[in-house]
């Protein structure tokens, strides 16, 4: 049993230790971040350097500047995030999740950022290029500015959130809560779930949700790997643990 306990007070007083230190680092660093906005503005047009904006309200390129900084304090700042994480969920595991978190941490970041500079570096040009040669006679795109910030927050988004999906299928193998043979039966289904999820978390066209739910579903394939692999080591954990009992 662990011997590290708090009580019911106790643990919310850590919870908004937390959360306050949480706060107060990602309003430095987006603060730190708007100072430079005008450096970041740059690499996100580099996609869209075909493209002219305008913004079509008086604060929507403030407001879009905000947004810019906010996101990127929130990367910066997320080691610091999932340290106060570790730090408030430490004390209530057992010396061998802990072990599980921290590894499930550290991947989780690594995995976000592969996936969103994945989006970036590869899906967004590709999506950019496909609408931008959409053209009409006698219709001239105008593309705000706003909206244009909140379409690629939504693919780099999207793509970080699903890249941890290999993440998350091998921490609740762990826990023995799914497993590689689960995953095989039920293929369909989530083959299913996928295009839902990709249709949700995409803008409303085809293409963007097509880019999403192929990486999805080769993420889906190689964590069916992984929690075969997991699984495996498990089993061979329990008879090692079996050996001495046996001989006695």
């Amino acid at each position: 049993m662990n011997e590290n306990k708090f009580t019911l007070t106790e643990h919310l007083a850590e919870l908004r230790k937390r959360l306050f230190i949480i706060l107060i680092v990602i309003i430095g660093t987006s603060s730190i971040c708007f100072l430079y906005v005008d450096r970041a503005i740059q690499d996100i047009l580099k996609p869209a350097s075909q493209l002219e904006f305008v913004y079509l309200s008086p604060p929507e390129l403030f407001l879009s500047y905000v947004k810019i900084s906010l996101v990127a304090g929130l990367i910066i700042s997320s080691p610091i995030t999932f340290y106060q994480i570790w730090l408030f969920i430490k004390p209530g595991l057992e010396k061998s999740e802990k072990r599980i978190m921290l590894i499930s941490l550290f991947a989780g970041v690594f995995f976000f950022i592969a996936g969103t500079t994945f989006a970036y570096k590869i899906i967004l040009p590709i999506t950019i290029e496909f609408f931008a040669n959409i053209k009409v006679e006698d219709i001239e795109p105008m593309i705000s500015f706003g909206s244009y910030i909140g379409f690629i927050s939504s693919i780099l988004l999207s793509f970080g959130l699903v890249f941890e999906m290999p993440m998350l299928v091998a921490l609740l193998t762990r826990f023995k809560l799914i497993s590689a043979p689960t995953l095989r039966k039920n293929r369909k289904i989530v083959i299913l779930l996928v295009f839902i999820v990709a249709a949700i978390l995409t803008p409303p066209d085809v293409i963007s949700q097509m880019l999403l739910a192929g990486p999805m579903l080769l993420l889906f394939e190689f964590s069916i790997l992984i929690s075969s692999i997991l699984g495996k080591e498990k089993k061979e954990e329990n008879i090692l643990k079996r050996i001495p009992s046996s001989s006695n």
